[in-house]
């Protein structure tokens, strides 16, 4: 099995924190260009299935034993050439590791584990793409090691933090309550599917069944084959996302790190609110680029052509060294329209911190009756019988 350990390759220091820990990996495809596929919260390396044939031209791992060997035709599909292509299992997920404690779980260590990983490889450059959770700790990643990102993509990425809270509705919020209550595949499958995807685009019919009838039988496949997330796991995860936050100097970095980089959104995403990608997005100019398509939190597979497409145009333009001035679509000038835009903005962010401490309050009397119920059922009558006569 392909597993890179973590400290084997880093600094005294981390070396001693991630003893032990072990990365899993897949690669796919062969050429020049290498492209990096960072996945998201409680997902695994074929999260980014429809990107690894799209970018690769295969799906088939390097490492299988069954594949073909036909590497003329790798990437034979795009018009930047062969690609080779590696997607991870974060800690905490799949087949790494799966450390207990919070504190080992964070944008910044797993952005490390990501770095490590390129030297087990030996790829000294490579094309970062991150997706949600794995959007953040590419950030991390681009601000640790700018020299070794060739091009940036943040795919329904946020800022972390009260960012990570999803828009407070009624549809949103029982999305929530569901997703906390699932205990079995079949219960994880239905409420990730309403995470994932627009409502449209899982009403449609393909043949005589909606895609959400077939999307729900591969989720129940997949969540089966591997598992639901532990609790370590996903509470690391969950610390990781609410304490990630990008500084001005790492902005900083990013921006003067000699990559393009892409912020791909969907605009029906109920997880990660366009809005705060557009702000990032903002944050990074001149050397970003903002794409949007119709879609949600898994826009990746819901506009897989579109998604493709954009990321292959970043990689060509990167090969091209293409100027952050011809990359970049925002407008040049400020206007009245962009300063009431600024305004707005400002407003959602007092509005979103108000539905966080909305959340917070809903999750603690959430929490407060479980436990209160669970402590009443403990407690059993006591039978008191009938005094015998003296």
């Amino acid at each position: 099995m392909p597993y890179c350990e973590v400290g084997k390759t880093q600094n005294a220091v981390d070396a001693a924190l991630n003893n032990g820990i072990q990365i899993y990996y897949r690669t796919y495809g062969h050429g020049p260009i290498k492209v990096l596929l960072i996945t998201g919260l409680a997902g695994t390396h074929d999260s980014w299935g429809p990107q690894i044939r799209g970018l690769a031209g295969t799906d088939r791992a390097n490492d299988d034993e069954t594949m073909a060997v036909d590497r003329e035709s790798d990437g034979a599909n795009n018009e930047v050439g062969g690609i080779e292509v590696c997607s991870l299992d974060n800690r905490g997920m799949g087949r790494s590791s799966i450390p207990t404690k919070k504190s080992d779980y964070s944008t910044r260590i797993m952005a490390k584990d990501a770095i490590a990983l390129l030297d087990h490889l030996g790829w000294k450059k490579a094309h970062v793409f991150g997706h949600s959770m794995g959007a953040m700790i590419a950030c991390k990643m681009a601000a640790l090691v700018p020299d070794r990102i060739l091009s940036l993509a943040l795919l329904n990425v946020t800022g972390g933090g009260f960012e990570c809270c999803p828009k407070l509705d009624r549809k949103t919020l029982s999305i929530a309550i569901r997703f906390l209550k699932a205990k079995t595949p079949e219960q994880r499958a239905a409420v990730d599917l309403d995470t994932h995807y627009s409502e449209e685009y899982l009403e449609e019919f393909v043949g005589s069944d909606t895609r959400r009838v077939i999307l729900y039988q591969e989720y129940v496949k997949g969540i089966t084959a591997s598992g639901m997330q532990s609790n370590h796991g996903f509470e690391g995860q969950i610390n990781a996302c609410w304490r990630h936050k990008m500084t001005r100097a790492e902005i900083d970095l990013i921006r003067s790190g000699g990559f393009l980089v892409s912020v791909i959104h969907g605009r029906q995403d109920v997880i990660a609110q366009i809005n705060h990608a557009r702000r990032l997005a903002e944050k990074l100019q001149p050397v970003a680029r903002m794409v949007e398509f119709h879609g949600g939190h898994l826009v990746t597979h819901e506009r897989t052509e579109e998604v493709n497409q954009a990321l292959l145009e970043l990689i060509k333009a990167s090969e091209m060294k293409m100027s952050p001035h011809d990359w970049n679509n925002f407008p040049k000038k400020r206007s009245e329209a962009s300063n009431r835009a600024t305004v707005e903005r400002e407003t959602n962010i007092i509005i979103a911190k108000i539905h966080v401490f909305l959340v917070c309050l809903i999750s603690l009397f959430m929490t407060v009756f479980k436990y209160g119920r669970s402590s009443l059922q403990r407690l059993k009558p006591v039978r008191v019988g009938a005094s015998s006569p003296k």
